[in-house]
């Protein structure tokens, strides 16, 4: 089959792979009809390099249809159309128990100290094979994968596999008071979900930062009041402003690692990448830093007794925090994986019918043929020519 595989850093390419098997009794085979390009994908792109192996199939993003099932799956069989969650989790252990999916037992990467096995994902978090192909095994699929109705196109369901759930719980995190005012930093996919999940939930004032004009354009045109971060010496005084001169009720941070300004710590990653691997990953995972930028804008921007909650992906062991602000404040932190299908009894409602609310049908700006995957990471992550979300389709 064919697959979008990585080959180093800015270097993916599309190679023929060995066809998936059923490899244990809970496993199923997945022919995929579409599957998204991630933010979290673009950091394989850029620097998570030292834990990736030449070769491996990326993509956590994926819908198709059924081709194969084990013998313990009863609850799909072949023909069925499914939205397969990016984390990998049994259902029935401690963690899944708890809805929390992202730390399940069964597939818990522990010689990594990781928490569950996801898609297309480094040797960190289990090194499965990803859903950018044509054909995905799936583990777990007792519990995963997610059954949606024949009928209307991928694009009202896809997202199912990430971007709702994602945004759906960044939401959740941020504690935001009933009619009360929420900032959300990265207006990606996932920080322009978050503005919408936000307002349909029944947040008062959602601020949206960006510094891209097509990113602020979409996130005005659904109702959120934007700042251009090239407008502003101080994004925080700037938020203060629209708040009362308190600072927002709330915070989303949906960048993470790769944020703009913070020239010394993208210097640091970029000179990690040059190393051999085994030294890159030796000290990413014991000396890493992140860019740290967004993080500390979000504490100066959230009020005193506020709620900071990270849905962007971060990875330094050794990031330096304002712990002085941050108890001074009285600041609370939640963050975390999403877990998938905790939310998704909640979501599934809002994609049922004929009126789509969150906007799910047109979120996608460009559908690629799964052969343009280079072009798509290329273009995804220079932001050019308004790619906001990328679906590709084998």
């Amino acid at each position: 089959m064919k697959a979008v595989t990585w080959h180093g850093k800015r270097d993916v390419r599309v190679d023929t792979v060995p066809d998936p098997r059923i490899e244990s009794p809970t496993d199923a085979v997945i022919r995929i009809t579409s599957t998204g390009v991630c933010g979290s994908d673009l950091h394989l792109y850029e620097v998570l390099g030292p834990f990736m192996t030449e070769g491996d199939v990326l993509g956590h993003e994926p819908m198709g249809v059924v081709e194969e099932v084990g013998a313990e799956v009863t609850s799909l069989k072949p023909g069925d159309r499914v939205v397969v969650p990016f984390n990998i989790s049994c259902g029935h252990c401690f963690m899944c128990d708890r809805g929390l999916q992202s730390q399940c037992e069964t597939t818990q990467v522990t010689e990594q100290g990781k928490g569950a096995s996801l898609f297309g994902y480094t040797k960190l978090y289990g090194q499965v094979p990803g859903g950018q192909a044509e054909y995905l095994r799936v583990p777990q699929a007792q519990y995963g994968p997610i059954k949606v109705p024949d009928g209307p196109p991928d694009d009202r369901f896809v997202y199912l596999s990430d971007v709702l759930p994602t945004a759906w719980q960044a939401v959740e995190y941020a504690e935001i008071p009933a009619g009360g005012s929420v900032v959300v930093f990265g207006l990606g996919p996932i920080g322009q979900m978050c503005a919408r999940v936000a307002l349909h939930k029944g947040a008062g004032q959602v601020i949206g930062i960006d510094l891209v004009p097509e990113r602020l354009a979409r996130a005005e045109a659904h109702g959120a009041t934007v700042i251009d971060t090239r407008d502003h010496d101080d994004i925080g005084d700037a938020v203060r402003a629209l708040t009362a001169g308190r600072g927002a009720d709330s915070v989303i941070d949906a960048v993470g690692m790769e944020a703009h300004g913070a020239p010394a710590a993208r210097l640091t990653q970029n000179l990690v990448a040059l190393l051999p691997q085994a030294a890159g990953a030796l000290i990413t995972e014991k000396a890493g830093i992140d860019r740290l930028s967004v993080l500390y804008a979000a504490i100066d921007a959230v009020r005193r007794g506020g709620t900071i909650s990270l849905s962007g992906v971060y990875g330094g062991m050794i990031d330096p925090m304002p712990m002085m602000e941050l108890f001074d404040k009285q600041i609370r932190l939640h963050m975390g994986q999403a877990n998938v299908r905790r939310w998704i009894d909640e979501i599934v409602p809002l994609l049922s019918g004929s009126e789509d609310p969150l906007g799910v049908d047109d979120f996608a700006t460009h559908r690629l043929p799964l052969q343009d995957a280079p072009k798509a990471y290329e273009m995804f992550q220079k932001k050019q020519h308004g790619a906001q979300k990328i679906l590709l389709q084998p």
